[in-house]
This record gives structure tokens, C-alpha cells and sequence, in this order.
């Protein structure tokens, strides 16, 4: 299993990706499947996000 430390900093990880992808939307023309692409991308990591916050909260 992984330490709070490796939940930790893959939440900093994530997050940062998520605003990396954010950054690039707006360049990219609605409707495309890039565009598409992307915001599935960005959504599935928040879920990872919730996820593993989800699992910190467990361990307290």
C-alpha cells in the first residue's frame, strides 16, 4: 500500500498536470477532439484527486 507521503505527492503532482491542462484549453478550438480530449483528461484527474484525498481521509 502507499504511504501518506506518496498520496501526498501525487496529489501535487495531479494538480499541477490540472492546471497545465487548463492552461492549454483555451488554445484549443471547442468541439475538436482535442478540446474533448482535454477536458475528459482534466476531469478524470480531479477524480483521481478526490480519490486519494478520499483515502488520506480514511487513514486519519
Amino acid at each position: 500500500m502507499y504511504n501518506v507521503y506518496d498520496l501526498k505527492e501525487a496529489i501535487r503532482a495531479i494538480e499541477l498536470t490540472i492546471k497545465k491542462c487548463e492552461k492549454v484549453l483555451p488554445k484549443l478550438k471547442e468541439g475538436t477532439s482535442s478540446h474533448t480530449l482535454l477536458i475528459r483528461r482534466i476531469r478524470a484527474f480531479e477524480i483521481a484527486v478526490d480519490l486519494i484525498k478520499r483515502e488520506l481521509e480514511s487513514r486519519v
